[in-house]
């Protein structure tokens, strides 16, 4: 069952929890020795709540100012124009306050204001014949800070993405040095996202809990991380919808640190059976090409599709995964797994309230094939770039979820 032959590593920060959490943030700044802290966050959290002004007043004069604009995209102009905010601020310490968008746009902050080349020359590349190549960063970076406003797998990456304004194209970057010195889960400062964006994030995570419980060969600590994070979320769920409780927020942050912890003890960032990848690498796409999209929507529309269209290809994966969730019978044929899977799946997301076909997005079906493009450069899902010699499969699958 398992492979003991591994390397897991570790990565130092301090995690503060729970209720005045936030309390220690001056303590962490001090312990860097910096007094030009520079605040990076959406409007949403520092006009339509109390948490900016909070963190305002707990630093006084070590907080050098606040950018109060990256978008949902993380979109190359608001990240330029953080990173010149911050240079203006002579930043030497960054905090980024908020969810998933807002913290990959603090390490790319980071990244900018040490890197001195141009941006084009920082990411990733994707050459026509290879697999891709990640540039190397070499400069050290600034400390960063997370103070999480929803539960996010971004927390302790080193990867991030931002998108290119016009066409849309996913901008990666990989720097293990923008790693957080410290991550916060304060109770107030999650409990200021509304019901609606915690409920999304909580059906993607879910859904990677699930395809990281097909895992084949993995090492005994992988398997805690995986079991664990299951767990936590499944108990997550139906608590979601007390806007006064932070238990349930509290649970999926750690569900979801659990999740990258995997990468670190020897695993991988992301499962590699087919359904899994195309399922991140799709929902990732549809979160770039259309505006309105959240990755949970696009998340939970192509799930079940994609499993019951490639959930074959890796039959005993697939097999986990429906024991795992108490949907297989002994006796019953292999080829059953995928649709059970499937099943089980959408069951819990259309209790959820999430879209489980790509209509019910309100997109234009005749803007997938952009999508399957975007689906072709995303690392994480497909670093051998065996995604290309795919294409029409993949597009028919995408199809099939309309």
């Amino acid at each position: 069952m398992y492979t003991y032959d591994f390397r897991a590593s570790g990565n130092p920060l301090r995690l503060y929890s729970g209720k005045n959490a936030l309390e220690k943030l001056p303590d962490e700044v001090t312990r860097h020795r910096a007094s030009r802290a520079f605040v990076i966050c959406g409007r949403t959290v520092s006009r339509k709540t109390p948490l900016i002004a909070n963190i305002r007043k707990l630093l006084g004069v070590n907080l050098a100012g606040v950018f109060d604009e990256i978008d949902k995209d993380t979109s190359f102009s608001s990240v330029m124009r953080a990173t010149e905010a911050a240079r203006a601020a002579s930043a030497d310490l960054v905090i980024g306050v908020g969810a998933g968008s807002v913290i990959q746009g603090a390490r790319i902050v980071a990244i900018l204001l040490a890197e001195k080349r141009p941006p084009e020359e920082l990411i990733t590349r994707y050459p026509e014949k290879g697999p891709a190549i990640s540039a190397k960063l070499m400069e050290p970076k600034l400390p960063i800070i997370n103070v999480l406003t929803a539960p996010t797998t971004a927390q302790n990456r080193a990867g991030s993405r931002m998108k290119e304004d016009e066409s849309g194209r996913g901008m990666e970057f990989f720097d293990p040095k923008t790693r957080p010195a410290a991550i916060f889960w304060d109770s107030d400062a999650l409990l200021t996202a509304p019901v609606s964006l915690i409920r999304t994030g909580a059906a993607t995570i879910y859904c990677r809990c699930v395809m990281n419980l097909g895992g084949l060969a993995v090492n005994p600590l992988v398997e805690g991380n995986r079991l664990q994070a299951f767990r936590l979320a499944v108990g997550a769920l139906p608590r979601l919808y007390d806007a006064a409780d932070p238990a349930p927020r509290l649970e999926l942050c750690a569900a979801t640190l659990l999740q990258n912890r995997e990468a670190d003890d020897g695993g991988t960032q992301f499962e590699r059976h087919w359904a899994g990848r195309v399922i991140y690498a799709f929902s990732t796409a549809l979160f770039s090409v259309f505006p309105g999209v959240g990755q949970g929507e696009g998340t939970s529309a192509v799930s079940g599709t994609v499993l019951r269209q490639l959930g074959a290809r890796d039959p005993e994966a697939m097999l986990r995964m429906a024991r795992a969730l108490d949907v297989w019978k002994e006796g019953v044929a292999l080829d059953e797994a995928p649709f059970r899977v499937a099943d089980a799946l959408d069951a819990v997301l259309h209790s959820l309230g999430m879209p489980t076909r790509l209509s019910a997005l309100g997109v234009e079906r005749s803007e997938l094939p952009r999508v399957i493009e975007h689906s072709l450069t995303n690392f994480n899902a497909d670093p051998k770039r065996e995604f290309v010699r795919e294409r029409g499969l993949l597009a028919n699958v995408l199809d099939a979820a309309w």
